[in-house]
């Protein structure tokens, strides 16, 4: 699964496991299931739905004039290898990270990330020009990683 969707794609799964769906029908259960904190698009599950299909976890059924999705039992595999790694409800998982998501702090976080993106593309910018400086910027990025690791996990 890609990183980007990957929950996304385990939501979607996870619908599956329970009954087949339509996908206006998974847009509207994963906004359900945040109560109302998600907001699912056809730009997001759509997408979703294609990787999954492509990774062979589902199939989809034409028998109406719905398309109809199914997990299979290789989306069945997947989902009981997730659930040996992780150990909690995934339902509640998706409603924390969505209310997270909608938090002024993920704002906050979002913005200082961006900032922090800007300045870095600007020092790979300047460094192509000074190369030698490389050491030193690997080495900040390095120790930044380094404390992120010790003062939050």
């Amino acid at each position: 699964m890609k990183k980007r969707k990957g929950f996304v794609q385990l939501a979607v799964l996870h619908l599956l496991q329970e009954e087949s769906m339509h996908g206006y029908q998974i847009m509207k259960e994963l906004e359900d299931r945040s109560d109302g904190l998600y907001n699912a698009s056809a730009g997001t599950i759509y997408p979703a739905l294609q990787d999954l299909l492509d990774e062979g976890l589902i199939i989809l059924q034409e028998d109406s004039d719905k398309k109809v999705y199914r997990i299979n039992l290789n989306g069945e595999n997947r989902l009981n290898e997730y659930h040996h790694l992780e150990e909690f409800d995934f339902w509640l998982e998706w409603k924390e990270r969505q209310f997270w998501r909608n938090s002024k702090e993920a704002v906050h976080v979002k913005k200082a990330i961006k900032q922090w993106e800007f300045e870095l593309r600007k020092t790979i910018k300047h460094i192509r020009s000074e190369p030698a400086r490389t050491v030193q910027l690997v080495a900040l990025i390095e120790e930044t990683t380094e404390r992120l690791k010790k003062e939050f996990s």
